[in-house]
């Protein structure tokens, strides 16, 4: 099945899926009762490249998943071969959307068009509001060994799309870990067990948890019913919901209505938890942009040509 690049996201795809992710129509927002959320779909991560040339597996931002309002795209690199990655991502644009890099193993310089320079490390998250634009790459800074970490692109309202770009550089002590009912929890952004996380001032509201399991272990959290939510599977297997549906390793499950998340790992897992307020809005996407209509987009890409997204905007 044939996979979207990120500078190459356009609308290629069947009339149902363009309709959702091209701008003619949007994610419906379904009321959910008091109940545990159970799997809606599961999707598959398959092997891509991307960038100057990355190994990466994409679960979200494909055709079999286009988009899940307000997330876009779901990229994961995990790889000990220097050659899978060592190309990263030179200078690219982004405009109208955010981008959250977590990384799990080795590190990953960033550097944009208006000076910002930052290291990211194991544990460390950043989350990049592109806003009305900017240039940046992204770099392994490593020539061997692991290289771990996940990149997720969520979109920003109309309102918001033309905002001043912003950095939420988050170093890995300033993201809370706590035990819940023995589950070993990582806190990057919502609220559990008293437990905030460190990234702040997102309209969609995201909760962001990155959860183990040990064997035998069961993970519950209550999430606001109008939310969107998927979680993805790291390691391990694990079962959602009240029906313990088995979801895998690089396995995406879509999760439906409800009012909390249910996670159980028969011999041990390790999951990312997302969820977040849908916007609602038509979206137009083309590469590396992420806007209301086609005309934004020409625009978009008329601004990066005369070079306007290098100041920021």
């Amino acid at each position: 099945m044939p996979l979207l690049s990120r500078r190459g996201l356009l609308c290629a795809l069947p009339p149902a899926a363009a309709a959702l992710a091209c701008g003619r129509g949007s994610a419906p927002v379904v009321s959910a009762p008091s109940t545990v959320r159970e799997i809606r779909q599961i999707v598959p991560a398959l092997a891509t490249r991307d960038g100057a040339g990355v190994s990466l597996s994409r679960s979200l931002g494909s055709q079999a998943l286009p988009l899940l309002d307000p997330f876009l795209l779901l990229d994961e690199i995990r790889s000990e071969r220097p050659e899978d990655y060592v190309r990263g991502f030179p200078d690219h644009p982004h405009r109208g959307f955010e981008t959250v890099t977590y990384m799990l193993d080795g590190f990953m310089e960033h550097r944009d068009s208006v000076g910002n320079r930052g290291r990211l490390s194991a544990g460390s998250a950043q989350w990049m509001t592109a806003g009305r634009g900017i240039v940046h790459s992204e770099m392994p800074e490593q020539d061997r060994g692991l290289l771990w970490g996940l990149q997720l692109w969520v979109n920003l309202p109309a309102r918001l799309k033309m905002t001043k770009p912003r950095y939420q550089d988050i170093l890995p002590g300033r993201i809370p870990e706590l035990s819940v009912a023995g589950a070993a929890v990582r806190v990057v952004a919502g609220q559990i067990g008293g437990e905030r996380g460190p990234v702040e001032g997102i309209y969609t509201a995201p909760t962001m948890l990155d959860v183990t399991l040990a064997a035998g272990d069961t993970f519950e959290h209550e999430l606001p019913a109008r939310h969107n939510a998927f979680a993805y599977v790291l390691e391990g297997a694990v079962g959602l919901g009240a029906a313990a549906s088995p979801v895998r390793q690089r396995e995406l499950a879509v999760l439906g209505p409800g009012a909390s998340v249910r996670a159980a790992s028969a011999g041990g897992a390790r999951l990312l938890l997302l969820a977040a307020e849908p916007i609602g809005e038509p979206v137009a996407r083309r590469g590396p942009f992420v806007m209301n209509t086609e005309a934004e987009l020409d625009q978009a890409v008329a601004d990066y040509r005369a070079g306007r997204l290098v100041a920021g905007g």
